[in-house]
């Protein structure tokens, strides 16, 4: 119990952190779309490549179970709105989890 809190925590913020790196790679990636920012500048590049490495591995399965809307790319959405609802059970777990320790 003394470890599992900690763990939660660490686990919490590391789902914060994937989805402002999700958040990061749409923006960039509207921004080279509509070019505002140049993807051959190296920093552009060295940036989408991170986002895109961190992001693809878990954006590609939802997008093969995604229809075709018109060239819109939802998934981002989807996974971020799974991210939110993963949060949202761990914070409940940590709650139950220090009600139950305190003796309440």
């Amino acid at each position: 119990m003394i470890l599992l809190d900690p763990l939660l925590i660490i686990v919490l913020w590391l789902i914060r952190a994937y989805i402002w790196v999700i958040i990061i790679g749409v923006i960039l990636s509207w921004l080279i779309a509509f070019n505002v920012v140049n993807s051959y500048n190296r920093f552009v590049f060295l940036v989408q490549d991170f986002t895109s490495r961190l992001t693809e591995p878990a954006l590609r399965p939802i997008r093969r179970f995604l229809p075709n809307v018109g060239g819109i790319d939802i998934s981002p959405i989807i996974l971020i709105l799974g991210l939110w609802f993963l949060e949202m059970v761990i914070v409940r777990l940590r709650v139950s989890l220090l009600s139950a320790g305190s003796g309440l």
